[in-house]
């Protein structure tokens, strides 16, 4: 379970005290919320890095195809408009969206939200927290979202102003019209 930490000494962290704060403890996977509370989560279990994996491959390829965006895996932080710092487990950015940032905020949590993001259910997350994380993305300027729940092999895609679509069992999910031409295979998911 992913542990939420109170550090009332520096409750206010600002985005460059939060950077050194991961900078000082790089082993660890750290994302904040807009509030200011930080969350540590635990590596991916082997279970779920590997579809993790299988994600981010079919991602990658379509972007690099695709070429009017930018992936990113899991490990990637990024800072919402409403201050928080989310890592989800595959990403994308239209390039002049990306390319407008300075290479500064490149080199940071990158002060965007990703035009795309998909969120893969582990055994130690919570469906309801991760529903509140999607429609976080949403509402801070996602364009589609893929939350992944492998244990009751569903998938809910968010849009912006729309309820979430929950898709039962499918074999693929289209990303359409976001991310032409991108389906995202379950087999290598399940």
């Amino acid at each position: 379970m992913p542990l939420t930490v109170n550090l009332p000494s520096i409750a206010t962290m600002n985005h460059e005290q939060f950077y050194e704060f991961c900078q000082a403890n790089q082993d660890l996977r750290i994302e904040r919320t807009a509030t200011g509370e930080v969350i540590i989560m635990p590596p991916a279990f082997s279970d779920t890095g590997n579809p993790n994996f299988n994600l981010a491959v079919q991602l990658g390829s379509w972007a690099e195809q695709d070429g009017t965006g930018v992936g990113f895996d899991s490990s990637t932080g990024f800072t919402l408009p409403n201050g928080a710092t989310r890592s989800p487990d595959a990403s994308w950015i239209k390039c002049d969206r990306w390319n407008a940032l300075t290479e500064e905020q490149k080199a940071s949590f990158a002060p965007i939200c990703p035009d795309f993001v998909i969120e893969l259910r582990s055994s130690s997350d919570t469906l309801s927290g991760l529903q509140a994380k999607m429609q976080e993305y949403i509402d801070n300027g996602t364009l589609l979202g893929f939350l992944i729940d492998r244990k009751n092999r569903t998938v809910h895609l968010y849009r912006p102003n729309q309820r979430p679509e929950i898709l039962n069992d499918p074999a693929s999910v289209s990303a359409d019209p976001e991310l032409p031409g991108f389906v995202l295979q379950m087999a290598k998911i399940w």
